[in-house]
């Protein structure tokens, strides 16, 4: 199991620390003790939580495009990191509808710079590229997918992180393997959490509502997900890159999700929201026709639990009761980074 003590005085470099997920990841590291540089565009949200939770102290923040070679390699050169969590991503579905070039440049030339950069620096030790559960080939026939399913997600942001998939066995096998240098995926389901200003996401609609007093106004009410608060997969990222950096045996592909329960509808999701929340806040179906998305996404996590001995820690109920305990929090203007740390502080206690 993970062993935060490992990361102090490593040195990390997480892409995408300006993102949701990669904000609450670096904040971790540098918790730990790490030596932590970030790579990323500006934070793609106003708010941010990257900038509210004042991310950037502690760590190197470097402001740059994954898609921009040089300025990858030159980070890499200077910086020389032992293991390299790659987060940068344009990582929504009816985005990548809008903006399939950019979306395919950023998922899956901006693996290839990072991956290439790892190839030309043998300072690195561990990578581990996020992917997603919707990097399947999804028939939604109900069965929950392992690691060995197809890959070929249908719109164009799961097709392109299929398509980084590919890349990342394909540099393994072809270099890496090689070399010792350990790399792995990690299929992670969809994270809630504190922070999350995405547009188009569930949680985020949620969030601007409860805060403005409207109803929250959903789409595909009955989409199944996988839903697990951000710590959760952050937790498993950061075991999978600590383990595999001592044994290159456990590098791989790992499905990361919640316990079946926590699969849930977007109304289920969207209910729990409101009942925490309170303040009679309620909820409407939008009921208009929009681009596909998948109606079912289950992830069997066999695999990890079993190699591991992980299992999620926080159940969904949970997971929104904390990301309302801290949207609360921010919004009534106290110290979010606080309330960030405290929220860290008890997922990964003994």
């Amino acid at each position: 199991m993970l062993d935060l003590s490992f990361y102090k005085n490593k040195r990390v470099l997480v892409t995408g620390h300006t993102g949701f997920k990669g904000a609450w990841l670096s904040r971790i590291l540098v918790k730990s003790g790490a030596l932590v540089t970030g790579y990323a565009l500006e934070a793609p949200t106003k708010p941010s939580l990257f900038e509210a939770a004042d991310i950037a102290r502690g760590m190197n923040s470097v402001i740059g495009d994954i898609r921009d070679f040089d300025k990858l390699k030159a980070v890499f050169d200077e910086f020389q990191p032992e293991i390299v969590f790659h987060l940068a991503a344009q990582p929504i579905v009816l985005t990548s509808y809008e903006q399939p070039k950019y979306t395919y440049e950023t998922n899956v030339m901006g693996t290839v710079n990072v991956l290439e950069c790892v190839r030309l620096c043998p300072c690195v030790r561990s990578v581990l590229n996020v992917t997603t559960d919707k990097v399947y080939e999804n028939n939604e026939s109900g069965t929950p997918m392992k690691e060995g399913e197809p890959l070929d997600g249908f719109d164009p942001y799961s097709n392109s992180k299929s398509c980084s998939e590919l890349v990342t066995h394909s540099y393994k096998r072809s270099f890496f393997d090689k070399a010792g240098v350990a790399v792995s995926t990690a299929r992670a389901g969809n994270v809630i959490g504190g922070g999350d200003f995405a547009d188009n996401r569930i949680i985020p609609d949620c969030v601007r509502a409860a805060v403005k007093g409207e109803a929250v106004i959903i789409r595909n009410p009955n989409s199944v997900r996988p839903y697990q608060h951000v710590l959760e997969p952050l937790y498993v990222y950061l075991m999978i890159a600590e383990a595999q950096y001592k044994d290159i045996n456990f590098a791989d592909y790992y499905n990361v999700g919640p316990n079946e329960t926590d699969c849930l509808t977007t109304g289920e999701l969207a209910a729990c929201f409101c009942e925490s929340w309170g303040n009679s806040q309620g909820y409407t179906v939008l009921n208009k026709e929009g681009p596909h998305e998948a109606n079912f996404l289950k992830l069997d996590c066999t695999k990890i639990k079993t190699v591991f001995g992980w299992k999620p820690k926080w159940n969904a109920e949970k997971a929104v009761e904390k990301t309302v305990e801290w949207t609360k929090s921010w919004a009534s203007g106290e110290d979010c980074g606080l309330k960030l740390d405290e929220q860290i502080d008890e997922f990964f206690k003994v």
